[in-house]
């Protein structure tokens, strides 16, 4: 069967295209480092990241200011033999497009689209061989338009500039509809196809369509829009805030829809982000039906007409991609798991026999360069950001499940302010986390588990900080640091087998997007760090087990 989610975790804003038997699938990565992860499949069940697009920094500028900036729903297509990926960064507000003869890269340095004043573009070519791009404008004082719309463009991919004036092809389904966004041209039977995300990003997000017989429009929306939503199940159906969807068709000719989607845990909490799902769909009237018969996104569903192509090192029970659980970083580098959060602009972490080794940079764990009035306006605060040359010592991987053991086995001195262990962030200042530093008494260190909780009431940047639970222990070679969930709720502790629990039944409830706002989904990671000084100190990090109980 396939499972949904087939991408587990953040993995938000899916495009996919197929070229031949080969499918690909790439997700917005917005402040991660590298950017924009790239999926393989040749059965729409079975999923292989061969890469990130964005994995060089003459390519990706982005920063730790503000996690939900940065790289915005990207689009992939193919077109004679050349890959395609176009994206917005908004860390800077740029356009670009990037392309690559294998999609495993490497892929070229940014074009920029200087005439495209808006997010989430797409790539059309069209059966002349024309290329059209199409975008989201407006409703960011960018140009003429308040309200947004989707504009459309003739377009030299080879510069990145348009070729013809630009023309409005849409502007949502409803009267001033919410955030008309995520858009996507096809043509088949010839009609042109215009797919648009409805509603924003939250719950009551959906996927309009409409089409035309020329590309110029005028578009005809559909009577049986939203094609795909959920709103209208309420909070309490397990898969919330579908949306922003792309669709490919299969060589034996079948048609899926790609979209992302968030579980629920705990009541309405979505702490693991938006996630990718795919759902099959069929054609009546030459207008597009989704999930056929109940018109909603499921669990599971029957395999593609395709043959099944697992990959060797996954058990059968693991149809839904996911991370390596155990890493050894004695014996092998990090795997295409993990991120940095920006660019790193020191070369802090290296690796060798020893482990992975984190420099404890002086950048603390909760940013706070723009706490202030700009900081309650999401758009002003997020524009802003991308001027600092700081780099935050973190380095993580999503994560994929409610139910899970995460485990660290690190060495490290301390003295001062220096502090180093385990993290789960999202959002900036919405973080757990268990750490080790410096104790009064010779001989020991200090173990904390912390909660830190940012107050979007006030602003993006104000932040409260709460230590659940502390002790001082013996000095030692090495610690094993554990966070181990149940339906989301952490306990973390010091030593082997759980030894000495700092904090229990800790709730991580507050770190999805419907309270901590933003648009990204929960990390965990390791860090060291200065806090503020200076340190010629590291923490070395032998291992890293992330262990899913589902």
């Amino acid at each position: 069967m396939i499972r949904n989610p087939i991408l587990r975790g953040f993995y938000p804003d899916p495009s996919i295209c197929r070229v031949g038997d080969d499918f690909y699938i790439v997700n917005s990565s917005f402040s991660f480092y590298p950017g924009v992860p790239i999926f393989h499949s040749r059965d729409l069940v079975n999923w292989e990241q061969i890469g990130h697009v964005l994995d060089r920094p003459s390519q990706l500028h982005v920063t730790y200011e503000m996690i939900s900036a940065g790289i915005f729903a990207p689009t992939i297509r193919y077109h004679n033999g050349t890959y395609y990926m176009i994206t917005t960064n908004m860390t800077g507000f740029m356009n670009f497009i990037v392309t690559a003869s294998d999609p495993a890269g490497p892929w070229s340095d940014p074009i920029p689209v200087p005439e495209a004043h808006g997010i989430d573009p797409s790539l059309f070519f069209d059966d002349d061989g024309k290329a059209y791009f199409c975008g989201t404008a407006g409703g960011f004082g960018s140009d003429e338009y308040d309200h947004q719309v989707i504009k459309c463009a003739e377009i030299d991919v080879t510069t990145g500039k348009f070729v013809s004036e630009p023309w409005v092809v849409g502007d949502g389904y409803a009267r001033n509809a919410v955030a008309p966004e995520g858009p996507h041209i096809y043509k088949r039977n010839g009609w042109y196809y215009l797919l648009i995300a409805e509603g924003g990003t939250e719950h009551f997000h959906a996927v309009m369509i409409s089409r035309s017989r020329d590309i110029h429009g005028p578009f005809e929306l559909y009577q049986g829009n939203p094609i795909l939503t959920h709103r209208h199940l309420g909070k309490e159906y397990p898969i919330c805030n579908i949306g922003h969807a792309d669709i490919v068709d299969t060589p034996s000719g079948e048609w899926y829809m790609v979209a992302l989607a968030s579980r629920l845990v705990n009541g309405y909490h979505k702490p693991l982000g938006r996630e990718t799902f795919i759902m099959p769909m069929t054609w009546e009237d030459d207008w597009p039906v989704v999930c056929p018969s109940d018109g909603c996104c499921a669990f599971t569903y029957p395999d593609p007409n395709l043959p099944l192509h697992p990959f060797s090192d996954r058990p059968e029970r693991e149809r839904a991609y996911v991370h390596p659980s155990f890493e050894d970083f004695t014996k092998a580098a990090p795997s295409m798991a993990w991120n940095y959060l920006g660019t790193p602009q020191d070369d802090f972490i290296s690796r060798d026999e020893k482990g992975l080794t984190i420099r404890m940079l002086p950048t603390g764990m909760v940013p706070t360069e723009f706490e202030g009035e700009d900081a309650a306006d999401f758009m002003t605060h997020m524009l802003k950001c991308g001027h600092t040359d700081k780099t935050l010592p973190f380095y993580g991987r999503r994560l994929q499940s409610f139910d899970f053991t995460a485990q660290a086995v690190m060495s490290a001195a301390f003295s001062g302010s220096e502090a180093a262990g385990l993290i789960i962030i999202q959002n900036e200042a919405n973080q757990v986390r268990l750490e080790m530093k410096a104790a009064p008494e010779p001989g020991k260190v200090c173990a904390r588990a912390l909660r830190v909780v940012c107050d979007t009431s006030i602003g993006i940047r104000h932040y409260a900080e709460t230590v659940l639970g502390e002790a001082c222990l013996p000095e030692a070679e090495s610690y094993v640091l554990t966070i181990r969930s149940e339906s989301n709720h952490f306990t973390l502790s010091v030593g082997e087998d759980e030894g000495f629990v700092l904090a229990s039944d800790v709730s991580g409830d507050f770190l999805g997007s419907e309270t901590a706002g933003g648009f990204v989904g929960a990390y965990i990671g390791l860090f060291a760090t200065g806090n503020g000084a200076e340190s010629e100190h590291t923490a070395t990090f032998a291992s890293f087990l992330l262990e899913n109980a589902e």
